[in-house]
């Protein structure tokens, strides 16, 4: 229903007042397509597909009606705005802010103080390119520290400059620098992950069996792998082989049941009223089931260290439900001087990585 209001209008010299009836209906909206500034976002993507396929500014203004300035401009700012899009993880160390860590950091691989072990030969009956991962050398702890230390640093200035990042003012050198951090990041992980890429051939050669493919496995422990790589703390002096391999194997014992409860119900092809509660009853014997190889596992690799090998190797890495503590609080504990931790910490990991090279069938995971 309308609504009427009065307005009251001076006529004339005598001023007097008439009335005049005004409708305030409400009028309903016409929405409007904004048909320029999408033709201007379209036109603008286009410019950057061209800008990346190497055509130069000049040419790609003539195409649109803009200066080369202006193709630099709208250049920028999309590639500023996908920049912030992708989020920089990385793991933060005081050192990182010192200036006088940056020439170290930054320095090439440090040569290898520790004897070097044997190289380890590839198993018989694997493909040559997976043969080929047994070629790549060994990182000794230190040479494993520096790469870990200086994949996070470079992130950690790329992650830094993101946040001054302004999409409209971002200059091309800003976001080059940016560019160029991550993929020196990149290039130190790619290192990371070379040099253990034949730890999960070695993992997943013992979980493989009819239901579970070999060259599954292995797909699937390298994005372990690499997820490891991403997460892995080496200020807390842990050796990473240790440290991927229980992240391996804790994939696999979730992976492993659900994939052998799918395929079953695909393979059987059972009436579904019947099977869900079989299948789930199944699923769970099989996840048990890892779980308690890995259990055994587990406790096999630890049943081959000494006593203070055992405690410091659980405490350390919070196994069984435990707190992980710094070699300071072990030390205290133990009655044993930090750096006599650490070294009976690295007794012990080498140990360790001996076994997870080594003759996996005396774990019981074959």
């Amino acid at each position: 229903m309308a609504t009427l209001t009065t307005a009251a209008v001076k006529s004339g010299s005598a001023g007097k007042a008439r009335r005049r009836v005004v409708s305030s209906k409400r009028v309903e909206p016409v929405l409007v397509v904004p048909i320029v500034e999408t033709a201007e976002a379209e036109e603008k993507s286009q410019a950057c597909r061209l800008w990346r396929q190497g055509i130069a500014p000049g040419l790609i203004g003539r195409r649109f009606g803009w200066s080369a300035e202006q193709v630099r401009r709208v250049v920028a700012e999309e590639r500023a705005r996908k920049i912030l899009e992708a989020k920089v993880d990385f793991i933060p160390s005081p050192e990182f802010d010192d200036p006088s860590a940056k020439a170290a950091i930054n320095g090439p691989l440090p040569l290898s103080s520790e004897r070097v072990a044997t190289r380890p030969k590839a198993p018989e009956g694997l493909p040559p390119y997976l043969a080929e991962l047994y070629d790549a050398p060994l990182l000794t702890r230190e040479q494993e520290r520096h790469l870990f230390r200086k994949m996070n640093y470079l992130k950690s200035r790329a992650a830094k400059l993101v946040e001054r990042v302004d999409p409209e003012r971002a200059t091309f050198g800003e976001l080059d620098e940016i560019d160029h951090l991550k993929q020196e990041a990149l290039e130190v992980k790619n290192v990371i992950i070379s040099a253990n890429l034949r730890l999960v051939v070695s993992i997943a050669k013992k979980y493989a069996r009819p239901t579970q493919g070999f060259f599954e496995l292995v797909s699937d422990g390298n994005m372990s792998l690499i997820r490891a790589v991403e997460k892995f703390d080496y200020a807390r002096g842990n050796k990473f082989s240790t440290y991927a391999s229980w992240a391996i194997m804790r994939n696999y014992s979730r992976t492993i049941p659900q994939e052998d409860h799918r395929r079953d119900r695909f393979v059987t092809g059972r009436d579904e009223m019947f099977e869900d509660s079989a299948d789930r009853r199944a699923d769970e014997n099989d996840r048990e089931a890892v779980h308690r190889r890995m259990r055994e596992a587990v406790a096999n690799m630890l049943g081959r260290l000494d006593v203070r090998e055992q405690r410091i190797i659980v405490s350390r890495f919070g196994l069984g439900g435990e707190n992980p503590q710094t070699l300071e609080q072990l030390g205290r504990e133990m009655g044993i001087t930090k750096e006599r931790v650490r070294q009976i910490e690295s007794r012990a990991q080498r140990k360790l990585r001996a076994l997870t090279e080594g003759d996996w069938e005396e774990l019981g995971l074959d």
